[in-house]
Order: C-alpha cells, then structure tokens, then sequence
C-alpha cells in the first residue's frame, strides 16, 4: 500500500520516455520531440537528486558547527581580553553598556542562525534552479501549442500572408494538443517529486506555481480540442 501514498519517480520517467518515443514515431521533424527528450532528462535529473534532499548534508553541518565552534572560541577570546568596568556610576554608562551587550548578542545569534540554515539554503538553492528547468519547460510547451489554431481544420477559414504554416489535418492536430498536455501534466508530476522529498515552504510555492501552470495551459489545450470536435461537427 506504501506505493500508492507517494509518487513513483521510476514510473514517471519511464512515462515521460515512453511519451517521447510517441511523439518521436508520429512527429519525428517536430521540436516538440526535442522538448519531450528535454523533459526526460529533466526527470532523470529530479530520480537522481530528489531523494538525496531527504538525506543530512554532513560536509555542510560538519562546516557549520566548525564555523559556530569557533564563533564562539572568538566571542570569549575577545570578552576576556577587554577590561569591563565593574562601576557604572551614570545611566548613559548603563545604556551605553547595555546596548553593547545586545548588539553582540545579536550578532551572535544571527550568525548562529545563518550558520544553523546553512544546509536547509543550499537544499532550497539546488531545488528552485531545478524546478526553474522544468517552468520554462512549460512555457516552451506553450509556445508549441500557441499556434495550433482550431479553426485551421475549418474549411471555410482563410490565411494571410503571416499566418503560420497549416501542416496539421484534424487527427494530427488532436493527437498532437493531446501530446502537449501530457507533456505539461509530466512537468507538473516531475516537479512533485521535488516536493515529496523536501517541505521547504519555498519549494512547495514553487511547485504549486509550476502545477497551477501546467494545469492552465492543459486547460486552453482541452477547449481547443473540444472546438475542434465542434467543429467537424458540423
């Protein structure tokens, strides 16, 4: 049952390398094949580094407490050097002194806290250039679908002089949308994969963004394979 309450990345790529051999066998000349074999090693990418986000970066938390170590060595270092007066005869002294000891505090504690984050930022840095792979990916499936109009399989419509090249009849069209929004639904799992292995608040922003994409533009790709159906219809 442990396999049906996270996704499978295994599965996934092999979707995706299953769908580009699809397009490849029905549109060999088309970029859109170009994009697909993009999105197989997009998703190779995601099977190999996904899982490790799960696990500690120990070089990283090694350096960190090295670093904090020695935060520390200096901070006492340098409180035993000074010589701290043990009257305070006026309240500006008190004030004075005061604002010294928090403003070093504070100091040390934002240092603990850069130095404590460490891993968890170099995760997220690694995960969101990734996941920036896979949003233009869907931006560029977009462009592919963009100028698939419905209307071209209209025998009454007409093209100027800078319409795009009609090279599509009704079945390529179709088949050709449906390849587009398998590819989008693709991107969007594949950045899941990403989320399933690390809930950074960042990350999961992230991969709802790519999602909500993905799922917009699947959805003007289904209205134009309906208005193409409308259309032959008639």
């Amino acid at each position: 049952m442990s396999t049906y309450r996270e996704l499978d990345g295994t599965r996934i790529l092999d979707t995706v390398r299953t769908l580009e051999r699809r397009i490849a066998e029905r549109f060999p000349a088309a970029g859109l094949r170009g994009v697909a074999a993009q999105l197989v090693s997009s998703t190779e990418s995601a099977l190999a580094h996904a899982p490790a986000l799960r696990r500690p970066y120990y070089a990283v938390r090694v350096a960190a407490a090295l670093l904090v170590v020695l935060l520390f060595a200096g901070v006492v270092t340098l409180i035993a050097s000074l010589r701290v007066a043990t009257r305070i005869d006026t309240v500006t002294d008190l004030v004075q002194t005061l604002e010294s000891g928090v403003n070093d505090i504070v100091f040390v504690g934002i240092a603990i806290w850069f130095l404590g984050t460490l891993e968890s930022r170099v995760k997220r840095r690694r995960t969101l250039a990734a996941l920036h792979e896979l949003r233009s990916l869907a931006h560029i499936v977009d462009m592919h679908q963009l100028t698939k109009d419905p209307e071209s399989v209209d025998r009454g419509s007409s093209d100027t002089a800078s319409s795009p090249r009609r090279t599509l009849d009704r079945d390529q069209l179709v088949r050709y949308l449906d390849y587009c929004s398998e590819l989008l639904a693709l991107t969007g799992k594949t950045a899941a994969l990403y989320a399933q292995h690390m809930q950074d608040p960042v990350v999961l922003g992230a991969v709802t963004e790519i999602e909500n994409l993905t799922t917009g533009v699947s959805r003007k790709i289904w209205q134009k394979i309906t208005l193409i159906h409308r259309i032959n219809s008639r």
